[in-house]
């Protein structure tokens, strides 16, 4: 269960991080969540736990940042394709950074994960595993059950309409309109 906890809070505080980087950064994207419901960014859990599975804090700063930096670009390059081949959608695209591999991983993010990295094993994690082991246990059957079923509406409405869009079931434009100027993926 700690796994589980640890994997939504750190969704969650991607969700965060990026929606203060699109501020910070005035990108026209500001809606950075990945699930229909659930403000999580899953990317975020499963480079934090790659990161916290293989960063040894004995490593000191410059280990953690090495292997913290690439366990996250690993992740993010897992959850690049996924989304791409099995949704059939992009969240990201770093495609105009130099040195991008297919543009879902550069290594100007990479240093940025490594140093994200250092931040997590040091000082965050600390305070997560408190926050984690004060969840209680009958929280997860019903947590569990509302991830699982946000995942799969959320893949099947990504996959049918081909646009990070569909996400944004609150916002005022429909989706409708972006789905007739985009190629059917359909048969």
């Amino acid at each position: 269960m700690r796994w589980f906890w640890s994997f939504i809070l750190y969704s969650f505080t991607g969700f965060l991080l990026e929606v203060v980087f699109a501020r910070l950064t005035s990108t026209p994207k500001r809606d950075r969540k990945c699930l229909l419901l659930l403000p999580l960014c899953p990317v975020y859990g499963l480079g934090a736990l790659l990161i916290l599975w293989i960063a040894n804090p004995a490593w000191g700063y410059l280990g953690v940042a090495i292997a913290g930096g690439a366990a996250a670009t690993l992740a993010e390059l897992l959850m690049g394709l996924l989304y791409r081949h099995a949704a059939k959608v992009e969240f990201w695209n770093y495609r105009d950074l130099p040195g991008n591999l297919a543009g879902l991983v550069c290594p100007w993010f990479a240093m940025a994960w490594g140093g994200l990295a250092v931040l997590l094993v040091y000082r965050i994690q600390p305070v997560m595993e408190t926050a984690v082991a004060s969840i209680p246990d009958w929280l997860f059957p019903p947590a569990l059950i509302l991830l699982l079923s946000d995942l799969l509406v959320s893949s099947i409405a990504l996959r049918r309409e081909g646009t990070t869009e569909v996400l944004r079931w609150y916002a005022s434009a429909p989706v409708v309109e972006e789905r007739a100027q985009k190629p059917s993926h359909h048969a």
